[in-house]
């Protein structure tokens, strides 16, 4: 049964598939090599199967380059969004210091009409003083001619008595003069007494006016200064706060990075510096209180913006490129297993600049085994970056750099399997994920 089964498989083999013979011939003999059904069968199968793999891979290798340039695409609308926002971000940080300029300088002239007023008041309190005590003088004079008109009246009258007694005569019409020659003597002083007093009255009003128009400008001027400094707070805060969020989101103390910087900025000067207050004795007023505070605030903030530079918030590829591997454990694309991954991968073309991502000196420039060309640099508050399988590298050992510097070329050299970039960040000799700084910084730069 098997056999004839076999015989009408291999009969139906022979009618579609004939036995071949493939003829070889030399000068002194002929040969042929025998293909019978199933070799036949067989290499078409593998003829069909290597066609449809060509078919397959043809179709996957388009797809990729189509989505590599969509991703490009993608990749270049996010560069120029994030250009476009740093452009946005530094023409308002330029704006915003430019209004804290021309608010100090309002302030500086507030404080010197202030100055002024308080003077002019302080005048004025003089000058009613002075009118003050002239009015106690005058009144103290009138009561020392009035007990003067006393004395004399008295005296008037013993004589007029003595008078009497010696002459025994004592006519009418002569009490009537000395009456009215007393009379007018005391009203004219009266007169001279009242006028004068007027006179202090009318002044010590005139200064109380002046007085009055001095306190309401002081206090016009006072709600000025208080909109003026309402605003440089409100602008400080506005540009303060994400550094600070910055800074924390990428796990650093802000506090001891302005520590950090102030040991190497120390110097102050310029528009900056605080507001010196008198060592007389006098008191510090609310507005240079507040003064100082906006101060010591734009000092904190060009701190930080020192420490933002020295620190990997810039990305190390401004061209088009795609993420390929993120930091963490991974499956290591050479076979070896689960393994840790202590940066993040960029692919892009070769040849692609690789950028500096924050100030620093270069301590390593050359070849690093797995990490094929490498550049290392360090930065302030025991920050490095690595930037591994480059194709050039572009700097040298001890040199320093600025953010955005070119340092090297995107290459494919040492433990690689294609053109990209092993960046890494390390705290302290401990690698961190890069994206966390980069993250960090997005709302900012």
């Amino acid at each position: 049964m098997l056999n004839r089964l076999a015989y009408r498989y291999h009969q139906i083999l022979e009618r579609h598939f004939p036995e071949q013979r493939l003829f070889l011939k030399s000068d002194t003999e002929t040969r042929f090599i025998r293909l019978r059904p199933a070799t036949q069968i067989m290499a078409l199968v593998g003829g069909t199967l290597a066609l449809a793999w060509t078919i397959v891979a043809t179709a996957l290798i388009m797809m990729d380059s189509i989505g590599a340039g969509s991703a490009r695409e993608q990749s270049a609308r996010r560069q120029a969004l994030y250009e476009q926002r740093l452009n946005a971000l530094s023409a308002d940080r330029d704006l915003r210091a430019e209004e804290a300029a021309r608010a100090q300088e309002r302030f500086n002239i507030a404080l010197t009409q202030i100055s002024e007023m308080q003077e002019k008041l302080l005048a004025s309190e003089d000058r009613r003083r002075e009118l003050e005590t002239g009015i106690e003088a005058i009144q103290d004079t009138l009561r020392h001619v009035i007990k003067e008109r006393d004395i004399a009246r008295g005296e008037v009258e013993r004589v007029t008595l003595a008078l009497n007694e010696q002459s025994g005569v004592a006519t009418e019409a002569g009490r009537v003069a000395d009456a009215m020659a007393t009379l007018e003597f005391l009203t004219g002083a009266l007169g001279d007494a009242a006028e004068a007093r007027n006179e202090g009255l009318a002044e010590a009003e005139a200064a109380r006016e002046e007085a009055r128009l001095i306190a309401e400008a002081k206090e016009a001027q006072e709600l000025r200064n208080e909109a003026i400094f309402a605003r440089l707070e409100e602008a400080l805060t506005v540009s303060v706060e994400p550094l600070e969020k910055m800074f924390r989101e990428a796990g650093m103390s802000p506090d001891d990075l302005i520590e950090a910087v102030r040991k190497g900025y120390s110097g102050q000067g310029g528009p900056l510096t605080p507001i010196s207050f008198s060592t007389s004795g006098g008191i510090v007023t609310p507005e240079e209180i507040r003064a100082n505070a906006i101060l010591n605030g734009l000092d904190r903030m060009n701190m930080y913006r020192i420490a933002a530079f020295k620190l990997p918030f810039a990305m190390p590829v401004k061209s088009a490129f795609r993420w390929t591997s993120g930091f963490g454990y991974r499956r290591d694309p050479k076979g070896a297993g689960i393994r840790m991954h202590e940066g993040t991968d960029l692919a892009g073309s070769y040849g692609t600049p690789i950028y500096a991502t924050a100030d620093g000196v270069v301590v390593h420039a050359g070849w690093d085994n797995g990490y094929g060309r490498l550049v290392t640099i360090r930065h302030d508050f025991g920050v490095e970056t690595r930037y591994a399988h480059l194709s050039q590298i572009r700097v040298e050992v001890g040199q320093r750099v600025s953010r955005g510097d070119r340092i090297g070329d995107m290459g494919n050299s040492g433990r690689s399997t294609g053109t990209h970039l092993h960046y890494e960040v390390r705290l302290g000799g401990t690698p961190v994920n890069p994206m966390t700084f980069i993250k960090a910084a997005k709302n900012v730069f």
